[in-house]
């Protein structure tokens, strides 16, 4: 086919997807509204006439497309016609009077809302964003902003999204992976918000196929090879079911549930953290039963009960507790035909809507109808979102409010009361407490979970019920309540609450506090840095604005911690690897590819057994005469005493993340089962030992020394945190350079 030929190929099809799309507004829409649409779809075609996406594709199947899916939701015209206009502001220089003028306030308003949002995204594309954090929480900032003038506005720019990750392939890789890493990190958790699981899914798989290929392949091909086992099976299962339930009087719609990739990939995550196989995930096998009434939910339930059995603990009913998303269905996993694990889900038609476009079918085209009463208590969440961006002006803190309370699977607990609480996965007691009152918060010293008492880290279940324990007199919150190692206070909310409690304290007293936390966390980690760098490394004015801001709990530990291990120093020459010592000798510790030295040639290198320098650790090289260069901290004893200083050589660490040995000291009060407790706890944190001994001292006191290997000071960081948090454990602090052997130069 010529050029020519090709072109009207092409048009053809332009003007086959615009037919499709007028053709669904008016199997919906009275025909004054239809106009509307189709006056916008013809101003569409006249402004954007000649141009072209990168993709080869005429620009007006962009917004066509856009327009389609949300016709497909049978959405109302201004919406229809702001989808196939939200565009035009920025592309083809028209404003939003003119549109005002021509196609009314509500138009308008909808496309220049979706333009402000296309701004945003135009700075992901462009790589200019310093900060991503600080990026992603504005661009969130105003999209909830907007969310709440009118909810339309996300709904265009979902579909927009959607059409543009379909298109992708056309970018170059360095955009394709920022643009799905956005839409992975924020439009298709917005979606799963917003209840749009048909949209969530298709966006989490379109961004995992750039973020990941290699996995997406793989998962790809899994699936594909299986597939006709598969669907031979689930067609087995859907046949026997259908017979069942006809024979009971039931009029079913029973299909298969198809497994979307990136669920597969997140559920072989989590099983493969529990040693299990892809083979062990229950519901690769899945059906999904559709009937008219929720009586006919329950009846159907109990009927696939009867047919095969059902796996303990494998059951959820989102009908009579829906998802603050407004999903609801029955789910259970039944063992069915050959043994096999069986996911099947029963839910009524209209919670399929619901499930499927979420809020979008709430504002589904309603001739004269009013908005769902319903649909405006499930949305509090929305409301409660933007008093904490008004409130909170730290552009992370406030992104960390929306991934950990609002983009996270949700858990459901009751009030002694009785009385339902939904909090994110995860949640604490504390968590529980700052939901219902933060002075409740303020005053929490305990807590029962179902009768029992519990410590406060305890993560919350659906089901449970929590009951706060409080002190007569105020004391305020626990500064360790806001370590994220320690693992007391998960949402933001509580958080925040937190912080502000300790801002409000006195200026002195928060100074001090800051010293005394960060004395001893530089303590234990042994490490040789003093506050007024450390203020300079986080960018204060003063050593006592940063003290201050330590002690009121805006910096923690984990922070410094996570500073201190990508602290870099020395020259900015090219640094020349080393390269792997092929048999270490005895006493020294082996770090292939982790040591870069500047201005020598190939030599060996290994860590030096006196100080065992951990990444993150300022480090100098020691030359000597037979086995290459041995790694030392710059504050070692050893080093300072060294004669020939010309054997001294700058190094500094590289990009691998392997593991270091490294000696810690713990002092406790010995007890049964103290030393199977510490193991624990560092097993825990996936940190391998090497050696152990312990020294009994008096009145019941014992020093334990643990050799083990970590990755980073950040890591020792947090196993300190779970080490002092075994029940008798005083303190942990790492073995200080100079308690081992001296440099034996050669």
């Amino acid at each position: 086919m010529g050029v020519g030929g090709a072109g009207g190929a092409r048009a053809g099809h332009y003007n086959e997807r615009m037919q499709e799309l007028l053709e669904r507004v008016r199997a919906y829409m009275p025909p004054d509204r239809v106009r509307l649409v189709e006056d916008a779809l013809a101003c569409a075609v006249e402004l954007h006439a000649g141009q072209v996406r990168k993709s080869g594709d005429s620009y007006i199947e962009h917004p066509v497309s856009a327009a389609r899916y949300l016709a497909d939701l049978s959405l109302d015209a201004p919406t229809i016609a702001a989808a196939l206009l939200h565009d035009v502001i920025e592309d083809c220089g028209v404003s939003v009077e003119e549109l005002r003028s021509r196609f009314g306030t509500d138009v308008a308003r909808l496309v220049d809302g979706v333009t402000k949002l296309t701004k945003l995204d135009s700075l992901v594309e462009e790589g200019v964003r310093a900060l991503r954090p600080s990026g992603d929480a504005e661009s969130l900032r105003k999209m909830l902003v907007a969310m709440a003038e009118d909810i339309r506005v996300v709904l265009i720019k979902l579909a927009d999204r959607l059409h543009n990750m379909r298109t992708l392939g056309a970018l170059s890789p360095d955009r394709r992976v920022a643009i799905a890493q956005e839409t992975l990190d924020i439009y298709a958790p917005l979606a799963h918000r917003l209840g749009m699981g048909e949209v969530k899914w298709q966006l989490e798989d379109l961004s995992f196929r750039y973020l990941q290929p290699n996995q997406y392949r793989a998962i790809s091909k899994l699936l594909s090879s299986k597939r006709k086992e598969r669907e031979d099976y689930v067609a087995q299962v859907t046949e026997v079911l259908r017979r069942e339930l006809t024979r009971q009087g039931f009029e079913a719609e029973i299909t298969g549930r198809p497994k979307h990739i990136y669920s597969i990939y997140r559920k072989e995550q989590a099983y493969a953290a529990q040693g299990k196989q892809v083979g062990d995930i229950h519901d690769l096998f899945a059906v999904r039963v559709l009937v008219e009434t929720v009586q006919e939910c329950y009846a159907v339930l109990g009927a696939v009960h009867t047919l095969w059995r059902p796996l303990p603990g494998a059951f959820d009913d989102y009908i009579a507790n829906p998802k603050e998303n407004m999903y609801q269905s029955l789910h259970t996993t039944v063992r069915a035909i050959g043994g096999l694990p069986v996911e099947v889900q029963v839910r009524t038609r209209d919670m399929h809507r619901v499930s499927e476009y979420g809020v979008a079918s709430h504002w589904s085209y309603k001739e004269g109808g009013s908005r769902d009463q319903r649909f405006e208590e499930r949305m509090t969440w929305l409301r409660q979102l933007l008093e904490w961006q008004r409130e909170v002006s730290a552009t992370e803190e406030f992104l960390e409010s929306v991934k950990m309370d609002i983009f996270r699977d949700q858990v459901f607990v009751y009030t002694p009361k009785n009385e339902i609480k939904e909090l994110p996965n995860g949640s604490t007691p504390i968590d529980f407490a700052y939901r219902i009152h933060t002075e409740l918060g303020h005053r929490c010293i305990g807590a029962k979970v179902n009768g029992r008492l519990v410590s406060l880290d305890t993560q919350l279940r659906n089901g449970d019920t929590v009951e706060v324990l409080t002190s007569k007199v105020a004391r305020g919150p626990s500064l360790d309540w806001l370590n994220p190692h320690a693992g007391y206070a998960k949402t933001a909310g509580a958080r925040h609450a937190i912080r502000s409690w300790f801002r409000r304290q006195e200026r002195g007293a928060n100074i001090e506090r800051g010293r005394e936390q960060l004395r001893r966390e530089l303590r234990r980690l042994n490490a040789s840095v003093d506050e007024a760098e450390l203020a300079r490394i986080f960018a204060y004015e003063s050593e006592e604005e940063f003290l201050a801001a330590v002690g009121a709990g805006i910096v923690s530990m984990a922070q410094v911690a996570g500073r201190l291990a990508v602290r870099t120093e020395g020259p900015p020459a090219p640094p020349i690897p080393l390269t792997m010592a092929q048999s270490p000798q005895k006493g020294s510790v082996e770090w292939p590819t982790g040591i870069t030295v500047l201005g020598v040639g190939d030599l060996l290198t290994r860590m030096a057994a006196c100080c065992t320098p951990v990444p993150g650790d300022d480090i100098i090289g020691f030359i000597t005469r037979m086995r290459g260069v041995t790694v030392h901290r710059r504050d070692c004893p050893n080093i300072r005493a060294v004669s020939e200083p010309e054997r001294l050589v700058e190094v500094g660490w590289g990009t691998a993340r392997n593991v270091s040995t490294v000696r810690i000291r713990i002092e406790a009060f010995d007890r049964v089962g103290l030393l199977h407790d510490i193991t624990g706890a560092v097993s825990a944190e996936g940190v391998n030992i090497t050696a152990s001994s312990t020294e009994v001292g008096t009145d019941g006191e014992v020093v334990v020394h643990v050799t083990m290997q970590v990755g980073s000071l950040e890591q020792l960081s947090r196993l300190f945190t779970r080490v002092e948090a075994v029940r008798g454990v005083r303190s942990a602090s790492r073995v200080a350079p100079g308690e081992g052997r001296a440099i034996q130069p050669r």
